[in-house]
């Protein structure tokens, strides 16, 4: 039988989602991230590392739960959402 990765901080199915502005400064609880633009989205994962995600395709999925999308770094500006 197939093991699941399950987090008990993030559930399965999200039950929210909503417009994110990417900020150099501001968290938020952790949340996948939707790139409706796609191209680079530099993030802050809920582990404290800094990594950028390029090459997205528009309607991409970030597949990590991040604390921060930077403004600095992410192409798409418009079209991001946080489901949380």
């Amino acid at each position: 039988m197939a093991k699941t990765n399950y987090s008990p901080t993030f559930p399965m199915f999200p039950g929210d989602a909503t417009d994110l502005s990417p900020s150099d400064t501001d968290t938020f609880t952790p949340s996948v991230i939707y790139a409706g633009g796609g191209g680079s989205v530099a993030v802050t994962t809920a582990q404290g590392s800094d990594v950028t995600f390029t090459g997205l395709p528009p309607g991409a999925i970030i597949p990590v739960q991040v604390i921060r999308v930077y403004l600095t770094g992410t192409s798409p500006t418009t079209g991001l959402l946080r489901i949380f």
